[in-house]
């Protein structure tokens, strides 16, 4: 519960003192990448590298993050974020202006070849955290 939330919930209960506080069920099916997501931690991790298999590697190891890659589905320039469709299928990545690494925004029009890297937004939220457009073949 966020701050605005807990601050309602607050003042309804000065208007009904037998109100209780609402229980969240605890999540019980995480997968290996949802675990590997938590050690990371919340917020952007492109600096730290993740194994292939999902898992955190020891200092040291060297491993990069695997590129994946997809194409732009939308992309609303005046808010500086849009969503990425992967080639393997599955739900759409959401990117950030920000972690444009090589290209230019005038080149992300939806269906734009783009490879990138996976990682999580600053709410923890899954999110491409390392975006190249592919120049197109001529």
């Amino acid at each position: 519960m966020n701050a605005r939330q807990k601050r309602l919930f607050e003042e309804a209960r000065k208007k009904n003192p037998n109100l209780k506080m609402p229980e969240a069920a605890p999540v019980t099916n995480w997968t290996e990448d949802d675990l590997a997501l938590i050690k990371q931690g919340v917020g952007d991790k492109s600096s730290r590298p993740a194994a292939a298999g999902g898992g955190i590697p020891a200092a040291g190891d060297g491993e990069m993050p695997s590129a994946e890659t997809g194409s732009v589905v939308t992309y609303f320039e005046e808010k500086g974020f849009g969503f990425l469709r992967p080639d393997g299928g599955g739900r759409d990545i959401f990117f950030h202006i920000s972690r444009l690494n090589e290209g230019q925004a005038s080149d992300l029009v939806p269906g734009a070849r783009v490879i990138y890297e996976l990682g999580m937004d600053r709410t923890g939220k899954m999110a491409a955290s390392s975006v190249r457009v592919v120049p197109p073949e001529s």
